[in-house]
């Protein structure tokens, strides 16, 4: 068997582990050890089942294990700080969480090493949107500017990466498609992704042009386009405010195609983040039938995959709303489950950006903790994230923070939160025609 994410090809089979074309050295235990977490992937891996997968229930010490994992995340491009595949839940254990294909190659097939690459078979699509950023297009006729091209997409890549709900395609894998001409519909073949960002860079006489479009790589559609042209003073600058742009607007079109295709999957293949887009869109009716059907579809979604942070802090905010538009026929209840699946989001979760946006408003209004709130709130606007995530969940949150912070003496962290909300509640006004219900 050989599992696939990101740029890595894990060979159970041949025991051996592929970055690219490239062979990655790793020593027996540890192969070991990614291989269990790879296989129980669907589920959180307690200590004592590695000391008994990996060390047949010899004892061994923390310190021992901290070094396998440690070794593990080397090998895979991990790290204990970024943990973007093995992630460690405190006393609890470990999970692989990365986006991971499986390909099957037939019995008995003997690959060369240098033929890896050319008998790859297609890669199915991951279980979340997944993106590739080609690398752009230099238009200027000067190789020397190749590098402002690409540290743009750089940029983006990063950008795109903060969102855990995204399976974003690393710079090495994309990159393979630099200074060739591009079938989209290959790049989806080789790279099993569903969204493909390209674009241009024209930079002359003081100013640089820069075009972008979003395609959706298994029907050809365009999904979004869009032009910026600036004069080119500060470079950097220059490259953060044109990435802040396309993503703000990249990220909110992909979920919204997400949320169409999930309204129309059959039942039976629901996965748990399908369930959390339909929840979304109940949700966004601001009704009582569409809070109730949230509420059911993300405790749908836990039952699912009970490690799901989003899933709970969404399941939190639906309680907490049951409160606040008198929908609650035991109101006691809904608070109490509103607090659980508080705590729960924020023990196996507390780095995305939705899941702490939740958290947030379920802390105000059903516990009351503003300290926690300005953590939040704090912590969001210091990574950028909630300024350029999902556009009607922010309104709600950028709108409840602002008031918070206000209220507890922050004000200038509530203008940034403040500015940030005028602008997205003008920007959906624009776009929609449309608000929510009161406040919340």
């Amino acid at each position: 068997m050989r599992y696939l994410f990101e740029e890595y090809a894990f060979d159970t089979d041949r025991r051996e582990l592929h970055r690219g074309a490239d062979v990655v050295s790793v020593a027996p235990q540890v192969f070991d050890l990614i291989d269990y977490l790879i296989r129980n992937r669907e589920r959180v891996v307690s200590k004592d089942d590695l000391i008994k997968a990996i060390w047949n229930g010899r004892s061994v010490s923390d310190a021992a294990l901290t070094t396998r994992l440690n070794a593990a995340r080397t090998a895979i491009g991990d790290s204990g700080e970024e943990q973007r595949f093995i992630k460690t839940l405190p006393r609890k254990g470990f999970r692989f969480v990365g986006a991971v294909r499986d390909a099957k190659e037939p019995a008995g097939a003997a690959v060369a090493d240098n033929q890896v690459e050319l008998q790859k078979p297609d890669l199915a699509l991951p279980d979340k949107p997944s993106i590739a950023v080609l690398p752009f297009e230099n238009m200027s006729g000067d190789p020397e500017q190749e590098y402002f091209a690409d540290g743009m997409v750089e940029e983006i890549i990063t950008a795109l990466s903060r969102f855990k709900s995204l399976f974003v395609i690393a710079r090495h894998s994309s990159f393979t498609f630099k200074g060739k001409a591009v079938d989209i519909k290959e790049v989806r073949r080789r790279l099993g992704v569903r969204y493909v960002l390209e674009g241009s860079v024209r930079k002359a006489s003081g100013k640089v042009r820069i075009t972008g479009q979003l395609i959706d790589a298994v029907t050809g559609a365009h999904l979004w386009a869009d032009r910026f042209e600036r004069d080119l003073t500060d470079i950097f600058a220059l490259q953060d405010e044109v990435t802040l742009a396309v993503v703000s607007a990249v990220q909110p079109k992909m979920l919204q195609t997400e949320i169409e295709m999930a309204t129309r999957r059959r039942p039976e293949n629901l996965t748990a983040y399908d369930f959390i887009l339909r929840a979304m869109q109940q949700f966004y009716l601001a009704t009582r039938d569409g809070v109730a059907e949230a509420t059911r579809l993300a405790h749908r979604a836990l039952e699912l995959d009970p490690t799901f942070g989003r899933a709970a802090a969404l399941a939190a905010y639906c309680h907490a709303v049951n409160v606040l538009w008198a929908y609650a026929i035991d109101p006691q209840f809904e608070r109490n489950e509103s607090n659980r699946l508080l705590r729960l989001a924020l023990s196996v979760d507390d780095g995305d950006p939705d899941t702490l946006a939740w958290a947030g408003f379920t802390s105000v209004y059903m516990v009351g903790d503003y300290e926690r709130a300005i953590e939040i709130a704090t912590y969001l606007a210091g990574e950028g994230n909630s300024l350029t995530n999902e556009l009607r969940n922010n309104i709600v949150m950028l709108n409840i923070l602002q008031r918070t912070l206000y209220e507890n003496g922050e004000a200038e962290l509530a203008k940034k939160y403040e500015d940030a909300y005028t602008k997205l509640l003008t920007d959906l006004q624009v776009n929609e025609g449309g608000g929510q219900k009161g406040n919340y």
